[in-house]
């Protein structure tokens, strides 16, 4: 492997910084930076001594990761594009989706295309191969649902794999590839968007904001418009101001916990959730610990909402994730509730 070197396929480069490879635009650097434009290129590359036995990071858009330090080993990043129909009928619309398309880009592709199901997702920034990570959700509805099957590099085994949606073990803020992260890397997603479904309305003001748009009879174009407004009002622009989004996930506990809570906090918004849980809105139980807008330095958490975390210019990553953990503490102090980030820490 030509350190520095260039290919159709691919291209590395050593030493790289990657603070414009990710969205809270903090310092860090890696050993080796790969950018894979071809997934074919995945056989030789590790093949490699550095990727066989090294740590390898596999970097989308940086959009749901904090780097607290720099990487020792391999970032490799999937540039590879492209969305292939695979079946188009009653039954909806099928699509293969490279790794290496923009998420939103997606969304309105499958809008124009007269499907729907996605307009809730719309805005969420990332790429198509990150989304089933984190199975990405918003406005009540998650990823998982519309995932047929995702294909993968198998490190393990040294081959493509393609595993079925059941296989991708699919869950609040989690997948199979979340907690193998060293495993698996994902290469493409096949998706099933229906032709017709019943559009969520019911969610964070999506009404209000189709009332203020003068929507009398949405469509799902104009679903997808109302939460790109709710969302551009109530997240910072990463392009202004340094963050990745959602910072903390919404805690899952016992119902039982969540009643003597909210006797105590009548003002506490829950969900119902699977399994007897009830989920907490951590928003709310940050603001009440009077975290929201407050800031150490350049580290903080935004006045816009509660729930990002912020670079006001030139906090490194560690400042960040240090003032991370004092919002956890306080929300634990305050009502006992352990808060866990959403991106990757690294």
């Amino acid at each position: 492997m030509n350190r520095g070197s260039h290919s159709s396929s691919y291209s590395i480069l050593e030493n790289a910084s990657l603070r414009a490879r990710n969205s809270f635009g903090v310092e860090a650097r890696a050993a080796m930076l790969i950018d894979v434009r071809k997934t074919d290129a995945l056989r030789e590359l590790f093949g490699y001594a550095m990727l066989q036995r090294g740590p390898v990071l596999v970097l989308g858009e940086g959009s749901n990761v904090l780097f607290t330090r720099d990487w020792p080993g391999v970032v490799l990043s999937l540039a590879n594009r492209g969305i292939d129909v695979l079946a188009d009928d009653e039954g909806g619309l099928r699509v293969r989706v490279a790794a290496g398309e923009h998420w939103n880009d997606f969304v309105h592709w499958a809008l124009a295309k007269g499907a729907c199901g996605l307009e809730n997702l719309a805005l969420i920034p990332g790429t198509v191969g990150a989304a089933p990570i984190q199975n990405i959700g918003a406005y009540g509805a998650e990823v998982a649902e519309f995932i047929r099957a995702v294909e993968v590099w198998d490190r393990r085994s040294a081959q493509f794999v393609q595993l079925d949606a059941a296989q991708c073990a699919f869950a609040y803020r989690d997948s199979l590839f979340k907690r193998e992260i060293e495993r698996y890397l994902i290469v493409a997603v096949e998706f099933l968007v229906p032709r017709v479904q019943p559009l969520r309305l019911d969610y964070a003001g999506i009404r209000e904001e189709l009332a203020a748009m003068g929507v009398a009879d949405p469509t799902p174009a104009s679903v997808a418009e109302a939460v790109t407004r709710l969302r551009r009002r109530k997240l910072p622009d990463p392009g202004q101001l340094g963050n990745a989004g959602s910072f903390f996930k919404n805690p899952l506990v016992d119902a039982a916990f969540a009643a003597s809570l909210r006797a105590r906090h009548p003002g506490l918004p829950v969900w119902n959730a699977a399994a007897g849980q009830t989920k907490l809105s951590a928003a709310w139980l940050i603001e009440q610990a009077g975290c929201k807008g407050q800031r150490d330095g350049d580290a903080g958490i935004s006045d816009q909402h509660a729930l990002v975390l912020v670079n006001h210019g030139q906090a490194s990553g560690a400042q960040l994730w240090a003032f991370a953990q004092g919002v956890r503490e306080r929300v634990h102090e305050r009502f006992g509730v352990e808060l866990e980030p959403e991106p990757r820490i690294v």
